[in-house]
C-alpha cells in the first residue's frame, strides 16, 4: 500500500456501536470495491478506475478512513511461511461471572498464535482463529492459555484443513 494511505493519521472514526451504514456514493463504492480486491492499488490507478483526479481519489480514501468505512490495510500472511502449518478455530465459553470480556480479549490478542478474535452470540462467547506449528503446539496453547484461565468455562477446537479467502 502506498504511504499516502497510512491509517496512522488522526481520525474520528464512528463508535463501533454506531450501526448506521455509511453513506457511499458511486465513486466511494468503486474505491471500496477496488481496495477490497487489492489494498495495494496505487492512488493513480484508483483514480483512473473511478474516473476522478488523483487528488480527489486521495481525499476520498482519506474520508473513507476517517468515517470508519476503511478500518485498515492488512497483509494476508500465509501462516505456513512462518512455520505455523496447523490452523484451528477454538470456540471459547467464559464463566457466567466473567463479564470482563475486554480483559480476556486483551490477554488473548497479545498471543502470537492468534490470527483473529471474534466476539460472538450463541452458546459460546468467542471464536479464536489460531495458527501453530503442530498438534502438540495446539494442545499446549489450549491448556496454557485457555484451560488454565479461571474465566474460561470450556472450549471446543475445530481443525482447519484449508483457509480460502474469496476474491471479488
Amino acid at each position: 500500500m502506498s504511504p499516502e494511505y497510512s491509517p496512522t493519521a488522526p481520525r474520528s472514526a464512528p463508535s463501533p456501536n454506531d450501526l448506521r451504514p455509511a453513506a457511499l456514493d458511486d465513486v466511494d463504492q468503486i474505491l471500496v470495491d477496488a481496495l477490497r480486491r487489492d489494498a495495494r492499488m496505487p492512488n493513480n490507478a484508483l483514480a483512473a478506475l473511478a474516473g476522478i483526479a488523483p487528488s480527489t481519489a486521495l481525499g476520498r480514501v482519506r474520508s473513507l478512513i476517517e468515517r470508519g468505512v476503511i478500518r485498515g490495510f492488512h497483509a494476508d500472511i500465509d501462516p505456513r511461511a512462518l512455520g505455523r502449518g496447523l490452523e484451528a478455530l477454538i470456540s471459547v465459553r467464559l464463566q457466567a461471572h466473567a463479564r470482563k470480556h475486554e480483559a480476556f480479549t486483551r490477554r488473548i490478542a497479545k498471543l502470537q498464535e492468534v490470527v483473529d478474535i471474534y466476539f460472538i452470540a450463541g452458546a459460546n462467547d468467542y471464536l479464536l482463529h489460531i495458527a501453530v506449528l503442530d498438534a502438540h503446539s495446539l494442545r499446549d496453547f489450549v491448556i496454557e492459555h485457555l484451560g488454565a484461565d479461571p474465566e474460561v468455562a470450556g472450549t471446543e477446537t475445530t481443525l482447519i484443513f484449508e483457509h480460502l479467502r474469496p476474491r471479488p
